[in-house]
């Protein structure tokens, strides 16, 4: 592959790259606020082709073809017609098949098939809580409350109602969990935060569904068997589905 092939690749996976940045499908790949490094990246890519392109034809035009030989020397004897054809520029340009899939494919974020088979990202007690505003009804974050319930003792949501929504997931004896996956960096490192449901739990749970629950604090938890983290539980008083949030990932786990 010559520079200017690979510098069409490079332009290609700056657009790809870009294209990723300034849609949603980022939030497919990424944290969301790794989103100008991620537009920083694929424009430095552009930049780097264009760059490469204008350099070559500037290299062209400052050394020219060198003259042809008089008629006094014998012209030297044509070459042998090659028998096989060098296939290699052309298996290399297989390299802009990915960056297709990047643009035209959108994949699914992690789901219950992963959460169940990834050890819960509670691993460590957070530094603190902050207070909880007032009011009967309180939403948290899925990750917020599993925090609290597994390192707080249950102190800071003694006699609140919570709300807060999730994915489905279930084990294989069919216990049912509320989960979201955090992110520190990428998809890559997602894991899950997974809060065991108890209490008036919708008869039917579609694995991968997503659900907006209401329930109170319940002591009750468990060893995570990948990992022996801990699950808590919350005791569901009101359950309906609801659409997958645009960011499926959540950003407020720094564990």
């Amino acid at each position: 592959m010559n520079r200017q092939a690979q510098a069409a690749v490079l332009f290609l996976t700056g657009g790809a790259i870009l294209h990723t940045g300034l849609t949603d499908l980022h939030l497919r790949y990424v944290k969301a606020g790794l989103r100008p490094l991620l537009l920083a990246a694929g424009l430095v890519l552009i930049a780097t082709a264009l760059a490469t392109i204008r350099y070559e034809r500037r290299a062209a035009r400052t050394h020219p073809h060198k003259a042809l030989p008089s008629a006094s020397v014998p012209a030297p004897a044509p070459s042998p017609v090659p028998t096989h054809v060098h296939r290699e520029p052309w298996i290399a340009w297989l390299l802009v098949l990915p960056l297709l899939a990047l643009v035209l494919v959108s994949p699914p974020a992690l789901g219950s098939y992963s959460a169940m088979r990834t050890g819960t990202a509670l691993q460590k007690q957070p530094w603190g809580f902050a207070d909880l505003p007032a009011g009967d009804t309180v939403r948290l974050s899925l990750v917020d409350y599993a925090g609290r319930a597994a390192y707080d003792g249950g102190r800071s949501l003694a006699g609140r109602r919570i709300r807060t929504a999730g994915f489905v997931a279930v084990d294989r004896d069919g216990a049912p969990y509320l989960v979201r996956m955090a992110l520190s960096c990428c998809a890559a490192d997602g894991q899950p935060v997974k809060v065991g449901m108890t209490g008036r739990t919708p008869p039917v749970l579609r694995p991968d569904a997503w659900l907006e629950v209401t329930g109170t604090y319940t002591p009750k938890r468990i060893e995570d068997p990948v990992n022996g983290g801990v699950i808590p539980f919350l005791d569901i008083t009101e359950a309906k589905p609801v659409e997958a949030p645009r960011d499926p990932y959540d950003e407020s786990w720094n564990g």
